[in-house]
């Protein structure tokens, strides 16, 4: 006979796994928008095509990883309603307006210019495009801003009050809310891994091209504007995870103790602990490499500085340690590695094979895929590293689920699964045949449907449609 887990379980399976499908997508279309602005920009300062196809190539990948960060990011809304509905009731008031801001400002401003920025090169003056394709790549940060300070005020809250009903609401203040303790490093932190993402994701396409034709001028380009951003942007990360770091050791010290391994405190100065399995049934890090005193400097900056341990911790107050543990680790030897790459590409650049070493392309190439595992590694530490609280100490996620029954939780859990795979398997596919294409002189635009031949007269074109209702990316 079949066991379920219980409802509790199966609802945070269910959310881990559409939260983590999801913001792969918006981590590469911040970047990317970006990106997109910056070739038009260039084609218009000089003239040059080459700047355009590229335009014109990426424009095509955006607009289906955009698509599908939108259609994913419904099914966020449609779960807290349903499996995490005590959770929506007593958060609402501070939530939902926040989630509003993001429509009314991120949701207009992308709806509004996307379809100019898609389909209007050939119908509106350059200028009037370019202007489009700036409001969505800022329409892409200004969603990230709300996003994440919603995402901020659970893990650091502050300006709240509590109600006689039990609700969280606003105790005055909404700067306080939305610029909570930790909303600024997380911003800067995670708005820079996704143009990581997107600079590893167009170097790795610039990287197989190269490899098969090193005279194309387009994959050159790609290459070398990836190869850019990866030697500026990687070791600026890591010094803008250490400060974000620091402040999860001021504002969330258990999180820090499950990411360090640290069971034990150190009165005298922590040792970093490189590799291990974390054993919390006894406390300790089996078969631990670590270097003595060198997470005290590290957190503290100084070597003999004391640091607290999960010792200090009721058992029912800690995090999955050993989930925590290995995620931040995959996040920091990636985001080494990216650095590694970018210090190469400035030695190759100087010496003036950096369109022919093929070692550094096969590098390149083999960290395509890095910044989307380093920030989905990023996200599970932050996310996991925070239970068994849902909002950080004052509500748990035990206590944030509907009063579902396991078989109702599980049947919606194995359909998500099926469809996910089925129709954003089609897609990443799609968008894998489009990427392994080089880009060519003349690229396409991305294709439209002519409103007379789709049925649709001008008249009709013009009718306003209805809002939709909720949106969440």
């Amino acid at each position: 006979m079949l066991v379920l887990p219980d409802a509790l379980l199966l609802a945070r399976i269910q959310f881990a796994f559409t939260v983590s499908f999801h913001f792969l997508f918006p981590a590469v279309t911040i970047g990317l928008a970006s990106y997109l602005a910056v070739l038009e920009a260039l084609w218009l300062r000089t003239g040059r095509d080459v700047y355009l196809d590229l335009f014109r190539y990426w424009l095509k990948i955006f607009s289906l990883v955009f698509a599908m960060g939108v259609v994913s990011g419904i099914v966020m809304s449609y779960q807290f309603g349903t499996n995490w509905a005590v959770f929506s009731d007593k958060a609402g008031p501070i939530i939902g307006p926040l989630m509003a801001y993001e429509v009314l400002t991120a949701f207009f401003l992308e709806a509004g210019f996307l379809g100019v920025m898609l389909f209007g090169m050939s119908r509106v003056g350059k200028r009037l495009h370019f202007t489009a394709t700036l409001m969505v790549a800022l329409g892409t940060f200004v969603s990230a801003f709300w996003i994440l300070s919603v995402n901020s005020w659970m893990q650091t809250p502050a300006g709240y009050a509590i109600n006689a009903s039990g609700q969280f609401v606003s105790a005055g203040s909404w700067l306080a809310i939305i610029f909570n303790p930790s909303f600024p490093y997380r911003l800067v932190h995670t708005v820079s891994a996704a143009y990581l993402t997107t600079a590893f994701l167009v170097g790795g396409v610039g990287a197989w091209h190269l490899l098969k034709d090193r005279a194309n001028p387009r994959s050159r380009i790609m290459f070398s504007m990836a190869m850019w951003m990866a030697a500026i942007v990687a070791p600026l990360q890591i010094v803008l995870g250490d400060m974000h770091g620091l402040n999860t050791l001021e504002h969330q010290p258990v999180k820090v103790m499950a990411m360090e391994g640290h069971y034990q405190s150190h009165p005298d100065g922590a040792p970093l602990i490189l590799f291990g399995i974390p054993n919390s049934a006894q406390d300790r890090v089996d078969y631990a490499i670590e270097i003595p005193r060198l997470s005290s400097l590290i957190l503290k900056h100084d070597l003999d500085a004391p640091l607290a341990g999960l010792d200090t911790i009721a058992r029912e107050d800690r995090p999955p340690v050993g989930i925590v543990f290995w995620s931040f680790r995959v996040m920091v030897g990636l985001g080494l590695l990216m650095a590694t790459l970018g210090l190469l590409s400035l030695y190759a650049r100087a010496r003036g094979t950096l369109y022919s070493w093929t070692g550094l392309h096969r590098f390149a190439l083999a960290l395509a895929p890095s910044g989307l595992i380093a920030v989905l590694a990023g996200w599970i530490t932050t996310e996991v590293g925070r239970q068994p609280w849902t909002i950080t100490g004052l509500l748990r996620t035990a206590a944030s689920a509907s009063p579902l029954a396991a078989p109702a939780v599980a049947a919606s859990l194995v359909a998500f699964v099926l469809v996910y795979f089925v129709v954003f398997g089609a897609g990443i596919v799609y968008i894998l045949k489009l990427m392994a294409k080089a880009p060519g002189a003349h690229e396409p635009s991305p294709p439209h449907i002519p409103m007379r031949s789709a049925g649709i007269t001008p008249a009709q074109a013009i009718q306003p449609e209805p809002a939709p209702l909720t949106r969440s990316e």
